[in-house]
């Protein structure tokens, strides 16, 4: 099909509201035309920096030419089988070396998917099969997905659950520890012990899953006391841990996983995003003996662990390797919390500058009181910030999270021109000079 030319923004976004359902929601009305490591380029030829990082999934940036050579190399092989029909190395390959990542001192398997959903919903079937159990515990504030079952798991009603109930049985929401907000780690815990005793008892109980730093929630970092008393909590009651690792994995927070630095180790790691660069991949990572629980048949799809996708992720492997990106991700996000909380200096609008690694957020309120969350001006300054070229994400239970999420791979020049955008845009919204 031949490239269409002379095109522009308004147009394309009539063509897509007259073709598109509105439920497929639009941070920007912008389409890109290109994008090259941390910098995109829309169809009228403007240039943005790129803080969103397709949510996530470009921690090697736009088109890595390692990635890309990878899949181009893949294309003159074979593009599918489905791996349970014939099955193909790049897939073993990748196992082998995402089993030698995960933490923990026991023996691992990998199975591989297409989404993150998709790998949420398997870690709970593979734990329900291992336990023989059915209840399910997540946290309030987290985001697993926009199937049934993973929307019953998440703990954000807007936009995500609205008008989709009823969601599956058994679910159950504790609270997650977030000190601005007055929830501490002893709170936490309480409430799932509130779970065992008012809602299912412990016995019944196949998953905990969480978050090691909330992701659509507000970047909210759980403290490794908490997730060490989770694991404790699973211990003592049988029930296998779920760390969900879709946005947080693939070297975001400065390790591989997040979790690690919580000296945790789950039974089962859910990740995708960035594993791949920007193919469609996701896998769940955990104990041999759980994953093997369900029957030959009874895990896989027709897409799972496409021969590009694993292709693109054995580069992406090579890539953090080679560029040191792990180390390069604490850099990042020192230099973005330096310059936010500089910032914080400055706005009383700032409640909270905090993440992991690259994985940051500033928190906004009105009159500088963290209990008044100010949606309205975290929506404006990301539309202040596109108006100056530089594209954002906003997040959090009540939209009031600006949350950065740049590829690893971008200079640190480019680093500091998106932040001096971010700062003039607040700057301009608030009112100050420069």
């Amino acid at each position: 099909m031949k490239r269409e030319t002379n095109l522009n923004n308004a147009a394309l976004l009539a063509r897509r509201h007259a073709a598109i359902p509105r439920g497929v929601g639009f941070s920007h009305p912008i389409f890109i035309e290109r994008g090259e490591n941390a910098e995109i380029w829309d169809v009228e030829g403007r240039r943005f920096i790129d803080f969103a990082g397709g949510i996530a999934v470009l921690n090697t940036g736009h088109r890595h030419p390692k990635i890309v050579q990878a899949v181009k190399d893949q294309l003159d092989h074979y593009t599918h089988t489905c791996f349970q029909v014939l099955a193909y190395e790049p897939y073993v390959a990748l196992a082998e070396r995402i089993n030698a990542k995960a933490p923990g001192d026991f023996a691992k398997k990998t199975l591989f998917l297409t989404t993150g959903a998709e790998a949420v919903e398997n870690a709970i079937k593979i734990a329900r099969a291992h336990t023989g159990r059915s209840g399910v515990i997540a946290f309030g504030g987290g985001y697993h997905g926009r199937t049934l079952l993973t929307l019953g798991l998440t703990g954000k009603v807007v936009p995500y659950k609205t008008g989709f109930g009823p969601f599956p049985a058994e679910v159950f929401h504790a609270r997650f520890p977030n000190a601005l907000h007055g929830v501490s780690v002893d709170n936490a815990i309480e409430s799932i012990e509130h779970i065992f005793k008012n809602d299912i008892e412990a016995s019944r109980v196949a998953a905990m899953i969480v978050e090691p730093v909330q992701g659509e929630g507000g970047f909210n970092v759980a403290p490794p006391e908490f997730l060490q008393r989770v694991r404790a909590l699973c211990d003592q009651h049988g029930i296998v841990m779920i760390a969900d690792e879709v946005q947080t994995g693939a070297g975001r927070t400065g390790t591989w996983f997040a979790v690690e630095q919580s000296g945790v180790a789950p039974d089962l790691i859910t990740m995708a995003k960035s594993m791949a660069g920007g193919f469609p991949i996701s896998a769940v990572v955990g104990r041999a003996e759980i994953m093997d629980a369900p029957a030959p048949g009874g895990l896989g799809g027709t897409y799972a662990g496409s021969p590009l996708a694993c292709a693109a992720a054995l580069a992406v492997l090579e890539v953090f390797d080679e560029e040191n990106l792990l180390q390069r991700s604490r850099d990042v996000g020192q230099r973005i919390t330096r310059r936010l909380q500089a910032l914080a200096q400055q706005h009383k609008c700032i409640a909270e500058v905090r993440g992991l690694g690259a994985m940051v957020a500033m928190e906004l309120c009105k009159n500088g009181d963290p209990h008044q969350p100010d949606a309205d001006l975290t929506k404006a300054l990301a539309v202040e910030a596109m108006n100056r070229g530089l594209i954002i994400l906003t997040c959090g239970t009540y939209g009031n999270v600006v949350r950065i999420l740049v590829p690893l791979t971008a200079s640190d020049a480019l680093i500091d021109e998106g932040l001096n955008m971010i700062a003039d845009a607040l700057n301009h919204l608030q009112g100050k000079s420069a």
